[in-house]
């Protein structure tokens, strides 16, 4: 790793922050990220700061963070700001539980479907493309004839 006094350039900035370099200059378009001057016939170099920062984005996007919520939390990045950073991510907290009670809906759904698929036999028609076309399903076909 380099020292402080010489500097990550983007690709061992990338390395270090377990990213790609793409990613790098993708944050720097977005604001999230500086881009240090450039010296005069060298290379931008980059601070261990920056790779903390890069982390730090990660970690944020990882628990569903937009780019723009990050932003913001940055900006109270420097730990005085717990209330406004708690407030954030108590609105995260609960878009994450809507989102999970939509998506156990989802399950339900999918699950009655691949259960009606799976009774419904050969016969014509499928209750699941049924059920995207939004028609009423066929009957499923008795696999089971009277005795």
């Amino acid at each position: 790793m380099p020292t402080r006094e010489e500097g990550f350039t983007i690709g061992t900035l990338a390395r270090a922050a377990g990213v790609h370099v793409e990613t790098i200059r993708f944050y720097q378009r977005k604001g999230l990220l500086r881009q240090p001057p450039r010296p005069y016939g060298g290379v931008r170099r980059y601070g261990s700061d920056d790779v903390a920062r890069v982390r730090f984005i990660r970690t944020a996007q990882g628990l569903g963070f937009r780019l723009r919520e990050i932003a913001g939390l940055l900006q109270l990045a420097d730990g005085t700001h717990c209330p406004e950073a708690g407030r954030l991510a108590a609105d995260k907290l609960a878009d994450v539980r809507r989102r999970i009670a939509e998506l156990r809906r989802m399950e339900r759904a999918l699950a009655e479907l691949v259960e009606a698929c799976r009774t419904h036999g050969a016969a014509p028609g499928c209750p699941l493309i049924a059920a995207l076309q939004d028609e009423p399903a066929p009957p499923a076909r008795d696999t089971n004839p009277p005795t």
